[in-house]
């Protein structure tokens, strides 16, 4: 059977409701962050990068969620439900799947780390510089770019209920870490389509499936 190592708030969320969605049967390993939000040292016994997600199939171990992704659609979804047909909805499936980690996840997490500077680990005699640091970067730099990011997110949603044209397909489960913590730590008002789109993930079956399986999902 396929098994899932989950950690929980993470990425792994995703491939559990991708899993969901396809109805393919799973079992789940469970790791809990450590209280410095790192994965534990254990998942490297599964994979030497010791991150989650990783996937054991058929003897194969896949990490990195748009790898696991493309492999769960192209080997359990032989009638393309998460897949579009059209060449124009195919294009913009290629383009989100690799736009969740290549341009806006990094974004993010650039912003949750120079918005930690001035907290613990940091020793508490540089916390003021690096919350000077932090701010002045999020301020100068960051904070536009995302903004520019979610303007572009809320324009494409304008015109299309999900990413990739009319029908849920992988590229939203891809979508929804980066989505998620754009809502969550992006500090932006004012995202109605992509707060509606966010609604209408949690209304589906497999989603409540995939958050029953995974344990309670937050992106701080």
């Amino acid at each position: 059977m396929l098994t899932v190592h989950h950690l929980n708030n993470s990425r792994s969320q995703r491939i559990l409701w991708m899993l969901e969605e396809l109805q393919v049967p799973y079992q789940i390993v469970r790791y809990q962050r450590e209280p410095t939000m790192l994965a534990p040292e254990s998942l490297k016994a599964v994979h030497p990068l010791g991150k989650s997600p990783v996937v054991e199939d058929n003897g194969n171990i896949l990490v990195e969620s748009g790898a696991i992704i493309e492999y769960l659609q192209e080997t359990y979804d032989p009638e393309s439900r998460l897949k579009p047909i059209s060449c124009e909805d195919k294009l913009r499936y290629r383009f989100w799947l690799h736009y969740a980690e290549g341009s806006l996840m990094p974004l993010l997490m650039m912003k949750l780390v120079f918005g930690s500077l001035g907290k613990a680990p940091v020793p508490w005699l540089l916390r003021p510089v690096g919350n000077v640091l932090g701010q002045g970067v999020q301020k100068a730099y960051l904070n536009k770019q995302i903004l520019t990011h979610a303007r572009y997110l809320e324009d494409c949603l304008q015109k299309t209920p999900w990413f990739a044209g009319q029908a849920i397909s992988a590229a939203d489960i891809q979508m929804s870490f980066p989505v998620i913590a754009l809502l969550s730590r992006g500090g932006i008002n004012d995202l109605p389509n992509l707060q509606n789109w966010y609604n209408q993930v949690q209304m589906r079956p497999a989603w409540q499936r995939a958050v029953q399986q995974g344990g309670p999902f937050e992106i701080p």
